[in-house]
């Protein structure tokens, strides 16, 4: 007898982040998956998505002066994993880091999170995935109509 998979189903928050002048993008590498990644993370039962971004990124990267700028969206995401189907619905801020000032993080996410900053144009090359080039792409198109 085969088994059907199972499936698992979430919402998740998360920030293209920006320094304050706007030249650069926050990336996280996870060396123990071998990707680079944007900050992001399960939203909280009775949490807004907003919140949740915040805090996402103030967990997984330490910086904690942020602002957000823009509300970019969602879009859903299925993946297997193992044996079971993930489907998660992304929703994304473009947030400014108005200071680089920083924050203990958790200890799982100090352990497991390095973050780097790269130019606007090199981060898409940077990511792991399609689906967050297509949030850094998204964001930097609103950052150059404020420009």
């Amino acid at each position: 007898m085969v088994r059907s998979p199972v499936h698992i189903s979430y919402t998740a928050s998360g920030g293209v982040v920006t320094n304050a002048e706007g030249t650069h993008v926050l990336l996280l590498i996870r060396p123990e998956r071998d990707e680079v990644r944007l900050p992001k993370g399960h939203v909280e039962p009775g949490e807004a998505i907003d919140a949740a971004a915040l805090r996402e990124v103030i967990e997984e990267a330490g910086y904690d002066d942020l602002e957000i700028i823009a509300d970019l969206g969602e879009q859903l995401v299925a993946f297997p994993l193992d044996n079971k189907v993930v489907q998660r619905v992304e929703h994304y801020f473009l947030l400014r880091a108005r200071t680089l000032h920083q924050t203990e993080r958790p200890q799982s996410d100090d352990q497991q999170f390095f973050t780097i900053w790269v130019r606007w144009d090199e981060a898409p090359s940077h990511l792991t995935f399609e689906a967050e080039q297509t949030w850094i792409r998204r964001a930097r198109r609103i950052m150059e109509q404020d420009a």
